[in-house]
C-alpha cells in the first residue's frame, strides 16, 4: 500500500525506538539527574513504518464496514468529522440494504507518503497523502490522530485534493514536519478560529476567503436554492473546533499553513401551502425522524482543508482546497 513500508523487523525496531524515547523522558527523574516530562518532550508523532501500518489497518477496516454496512467494524479507526460522516452513511446503508452493500468496491490507497510533525504533548497526529482508486485523479489526505500511546490511530479528517494543490511542508533535517499551534496569529486567519471564520463568511460573505467552489461559489448556490418557487430553504452553520473536531495545521515551506477543520450545517426546506417537499433519496429517508409534512431539516458535518497564508503574503486570503461533507441526521415536520 505504501512505498514507505519495510520489513516487519525494521518496523518493530522503528516503533520500539519511539517508545524508548518516551520512556526515557519519563524515567530521567528517577536517576536524580533532571526532571523531564514525557508529555512536554518534543518527539515525532510516530514512525514512518507505524504510519504505513495505520493506513493499512484503516483501509482494511473501512472496506469491511463498507461491505457489510456495519459501523462497528471500523469504529476504532475513525473519529471526529470523518467518524460522524462515516457512521451516518453506514447507518443509512444498513437501513436500506441490511444484507450489506451491493455496490461495494474495495478502496485501495497507493503511492502513499507521510507527513509526521515533531511536537510535544497529545494528541499526536500525522497526515497520509495517497492515491485512491475512487474519486478520479486526486490525492486522498487523511489525518490520523490518537490521544495516548496505547490508543489506536484514528482518521479524523478525510479530504480529496488535486495533486497540484497539495503544498510542500516545512521539515527539519531528519524529515519531520512542524505542527502549527491553533492559537498562532502569524497567518491570515488563526487556525483555531478558522471554523468560526468560515461559518461567518458563509452567512454574510465579506473578505478573508479566496474565490472558489467552496466559498463564493457555495454562497451563490445557496442563494439560488433559497429562491425556488414554492420551497423556502434556510441555512444555519455552526463551528466545530473542540475535542475530536479540533483543527490541525502543518507549516508549509512558504511560511503558510495547511489547516484541517470542520463545521456542522443545517438546511431547512419548508414547502408553501399546497406544495410538498421533494421526494428524498433512500439514504435521507433512512436518517429522518418524524413525518415529512411541510418541512425537512437536514444536518450535515463538513470537513475542509485550507491553505492559510502568512499575513504578509499578498491579499492574505484563505483558500479552501477541498471539502467533504455527509448527512448525519434529518427531522421531518
Amino acid at each position: 500500500m505504501s512505498r514507505d513500508r519495510g520489513p516487519l523487523r525494521l518496523r518493530r525496531l522503528d516503533r520500539s525506538a519511539l517508545i524508548a524515547a518516551s520512556v526515557t523522558a519519563l524515567s530521567l527523574t528517577a536517576s536524580g539527574c533532571v526532571v523531564v516530562h514525557g508529555e512536554r518532550e518534543v518527539l515525532p508523532a510516530t514512525t514512518r513504518a507505524e504510519a504505513a501500518e495505520a493506513l493499512e489497518q484503516f483501509t482494511s477496516a473501512y472496506n469491511a464496514a463498507d461491505k457489510a454496512y456495519d459501523s462497528s467494524l471500523d469504529a476504532d479507526h475513525v473519529t471526529g468529522a470523518l467518524g460522524a460522516i462515516d457512521a451516518a452513511r453506514l447507518k443509512a446503508g444498513h437501513a436500506t440494504n441490511p444484507e450489506g452493500n451491493p455496490a461495494h468496491t474495495p478502496l485501495r490507497l497507493t503511492d502513499a507518503t507521510y507527513t509526521i510533525p515533531k511536537k510535544a504533548g497529545w494528541p499526536r497526529w500525522f497526515v497520509a497523502d495517497a492515491r485512491g482508486n475512487k474519486g478520479g485523479d486526486v490525492r486522498w489526505l487523511l489525518v490520523f490522530t490518537r490521544s495516548a500511546l496505547d490508543d489506536p490511530w484514528q482518521v479524523a479528517y478525510l479530504t480529496l485534493v488535486s495533486p497540484e494543490d497539495v503544498p510542500k511542508f516545512k521539515k527539519d533535517a531528519d524529515g519531520w514536519a512542524e505542527a502549527v499551534p491553533a492559537n498562532s496569529t502569524e497567518f491570515a486567519a488563526e487556525p483555531g478560529k478558522l471554523s468560526q471564520d468560515y461559518v461567518a463568511y458563509l452567512k454574510s460573505g465579506g473578505k478573508g476567503f479566496a474565490p472558489g467552489t467552496h466559498t463564493d461559489g457555495w454562497r451563490q448556490q445557496r442563494q439560488k436554492e433559497s429562491r425556488k418557487p414554492g420551497l423556502a430553504t434556510q441555512y444555519l452553520d455552526d463551528p466545530l473546533a473542540d475535542g475530536d473536531y479540533a483543527p490541525l495545521a502543518l507549516r508549509t515551506t512558504d511560511g503558510g499553513a495547511l489547516v484541517f477543520f470542520a463545521i456542522r450545517r443545517f438546511q431547512k426546506q419548508t414547502a408553501a401551502p399546497g406544495a410538498s417537499i421533494p421526494t428524498q433519496a433512500e439514504g435521507v429517508q433512512a436518517l429522518t425522524e418524524g413525518e415529512i409534512k411541510q418541512s425537512l431539516t437536514t444536518e450535515y458535518v463538513s470537513n475542509q482543508v485550507a491553505l492559510d497564508p502568512k499575513k504578509s503574503a499578498g491579499d492574505g486570503e484563505v483558500s479552501i482546497l477541498g471539502r467533504i461533507e455527509g448527512l448525519t441526521a434529518a427531522q421531518g415536520s
